[in-house]
This record gives structure tokens, C-alpha cells and sequence, in this order.
């Protein structure tokens, strides 16, 4: 690791414990206000380093989750792109509230249905808001994605083709 690598871990590992934790309570225990309490925690020690604890996402690393996701689960084909990203990660150019991300997220793969269900739901429902007709995620939503094994790269032209579909 270059010493500007480990510079800008130190720095955003910083900046990050200044963040306020939303979904955990001044004690560190989960916000009771919080629908997926085990999504919660697994955002936390998984995702939030990058995307901050808020799902606000950090400018030039990592977009925000605060709307997309939440727009995704809408659809069949969102919903697939969830499962898909968290799944096998994504690699290449965003464009999220007209900024750019360049980056490599990394896949999730090694935790098992129940858990990227209960992430996804945590990111969808506390995070993005989304409204009471939206299903929640189950584990067979994530495991029908899993059958077909897919790159980051893949999962972003996907990503790119749903943006480019029009919508209902």
C-alpha cells in the first residue's frame, strides 16, 4: 500500500467517526425507529466506511443511497439490479445527482441469502424512504440473482440500461 493509499484510508476513517451513526442510537444500539435492525448493523460495519453511516456517500468514492435504491426496488428490473450489485459488485463510471464515480465496489457474495436480503431492505426502507407499497426483499429474491453469476462490469451496463428504459 502507497503512503497516499494509507493517507486516504486514515483520512476517510476519520472522517467517518465524526459522521453521526443515523441508524444506531447514542448508546450504539440500533435506532428502534429502524425497520431492518440487522440490516442495520451489517450497513454499518460493511458498507458506511464508504457510503457513510447516513447512506449520504461520499463525493469522488462513493455515491449517496438515498434515493436510488429506493426508485429501484420499484421494479423488476431494479430490484434484480440490487440483489446484482451487492452480490457482484460494480466496477466502472456513474453518474448518481449529476456526479461522478469512478470506483470499484466490492461484491458481497460471501454472506448468504437472508443477509444481502436484509442489507438491501436496510438501504431501501431506512436509508431511501421507500413508500409502503414497495415488497420487501427475501432471501429466494437473492438467491434467483445469485444463480447466474455475473462481473462488476456487467452489473454496471445493467445498471446504465436501466437508467437508459423509460419509465411507467
Amino acid at each position: 500500500m502507497t503512503v497516499r493509499s494509507r493517507r486516504l484510508l486514515a483520512g476517510l476513517a476519520a472522517a467517518v467517526s465524526l459522521l453521526p451513526l443515523a441508524a444506531l442510537a447514542a448508546d450504539g444500539s440500533v435506532d428502534a425507529a429502524v425497520r431492518f435492525a440487522d440490516g442495520a448493523s451489517l450497513f454499518q460495519a460493511n458498507c458506511a466506511v464508504c457510503h457513510r453511516a447516513n447512506g449520504a456517500g461520499q463525493s469522488g468514492l462513493a455515491p449517496p443511497l438515498l434515493v436510488y435504491p429506493a426508485r429501484y426496488a420499484a421494479s423488476v428490473e431494479g430490484r434484480r439490479q440490487l440483489a446484482m450489485t451487492l452480490l457482484f459488485g460494480m466496477f466502472g463510471d456513474i453518474t448518481v445527482d449529476d456526479r461522478h464515480y469512478n470506483f470499484k465496489m466490492p461484491d458481497f457474495a460471501r454472506f448468504d441469502d437472508a443477509t444481502v436480503a436484509a442489507l438491501i431492505n436496510y438501504v431501501v426502507f431506512d436509508l431511501g424512504h421507500a413508500p409502503a407499497n414497495v415488497a420487501a426483499f427475501a432471501p429466494a429474491d437473492v438467491a434467483a440473482e445469485r444463480a447466474t453469476a455475473q462481473t462488476g462490469e456487467a452489473v454496471r451496463r445493467h445498471r446504465s440500461q436501466l437508467l437508459e428504459a423509460p419509465t411507467p
